[in-house]
C-alpha cells in the first residue's frame, strides 16, 4: 500500500527502539495498532456508505426503467408513431362527424292561418311606355 520494503521496516524498528526505548515500545506498538484498527473501521464504514449510495442510485434508475416499461400508453404511442408518423391513417379511420339535423321552427299557428286565408296582393304592372 505504501510500498515499504523489509529493509525500510527494519530501519523504522531500529529507530523506534532507540528513540522510544525497549521499556515503552510495546505500549506504543499497541497504541499504533489501535489507531490502525480505528482507521480501518472508519474506512470500512465510509466504503459501506458509498456502497449504499450506489445501491440506492441503481435502485432508483432500475425503478424508473421499470416504470417506463410498465407505461403502456408510452408503448402504444411509440408503436403508433412508428407505424403512422404523420397521422394520416388514424385520421382516415376516424368516424365521420355527423351534425344533428335542426328541427323545423314552429311558427305561430294563428299568424300562419291568417296569411293563408288573406288574398295575396300583387301590385299591378305599369303599362309599357310607348
Amino acid at each position: 500500500m505504501f510500498d515499504i520494503g523489509m529493509d525500510e521496516m527494519a530501519l523504522v524498528a531500529v529507530v523506534a527502539l532507540i528513540v522510544i526505548g525497549p521499556k515503552d515500545l510495546p505500549h506504543v506498538l499497541r497504541m499504533c495498532g489501535r489507531w490502525v484498527r480505528k482507521a480501518r473501521e472508519l474506512a470500512g464504514e465510509f466504503q459501506r456508505g458509498v456502497d449504499d449510495m450506489v445501491r440506492e442510485t441503481e435502485l432508483s434508475e432500475l425503478k424508473s426503467q421499470v416504470e417506463k416499461v410498465a407505461d403502456t400508453n408510452a408503448l402504444r404511442r411509440e408503436i403508433e408513431k412508428s407505424i403512422d408518423p404523420t397521422g394520416d391513417i388514424a385520421r382516415s379511420l376516424e368516424a365521420p362527424k355527423i351534425e344533428p339535423l335542426e328541427a323545423p321552427k314552429l311558427e305561430n299557428p294563428v299568424a300562419s292561418a291568417a296569411t293563408e286565408a288573406a288574398p295575396s296582393v300583387v301590385a299591378p304592372e305599369k303599362p309599357p311606355a310607348a
